[in-house]
């Protein structure tokens, strides 16, 4: 029996929110926000970052453009609790993807999920498509949808 990939995961993930994202592979890590606009030859704004945090023990997706930074007390603002990194264990638990791989949406549970308002100067945006070397686009006016986010400010 063979075993399904993360990006099968993903694809079967936005399959079920309605949206069939192609999904572009690289011979190279796209792991950071830099390597996937090299990559892809876009601005770096256009790279959405999937960033898990905890706020007192649970996990939170911020969402944002990848020329942005999270405050993370803002974050706490809004979460109303602590911040603090999230481990790859705690990563991997509540998404079902490693870090540098993590997509905007399709994780084993719903998160309680900001986004970053900067990310919609763009029409197209990119996102990581299940593993750290692959990436699909959107229209960034299905983000708030698809990732069932709120969009707010909390960058520096």
């Amino acid at each position: 029996m063979s075993r399904i990939t993360a990006n099968e995961r993903f694809s079967s993930a936005a399959a079920l929110l309605g949206v069939e994202p192609e999904i572009v592979r690289f011979p190279e890590d796209t792991r950071t926000a830099i390597q996937a606009a090299t990559a892809l030859d876009c601005e770096l704004g256009q790279i959405i970052k999937s960033l898990i945090f905890e706020c007192d023990g649970q996990p939170v997706l911020a969402l944002t453009a990848g020329d942005q930074q999270v405050d993370t007390e803002a974050l706490g603002l809004l979460c109303g609790g602590n911040i603090g990194k999230a481990d790859a264990e705690l990563v991997r638990t509540a998404t079902g993807f490693s870090i540098g791989g993590v997509p905007p949406f399709g994780h084993l549970k719903q998160l309680s999920c900001f986004v970053d308002q900067s990310i919609y100067r763009y029409e197209i945006a990119w996102g990581a498509a299940g593993t750290p070397d692959t990436v699909f686009a959107l229209q960034t006016a299905q983000l708030e949808r698809l990732s069932g986010g709120e969009i707010t400010e909390f960058v520096k």
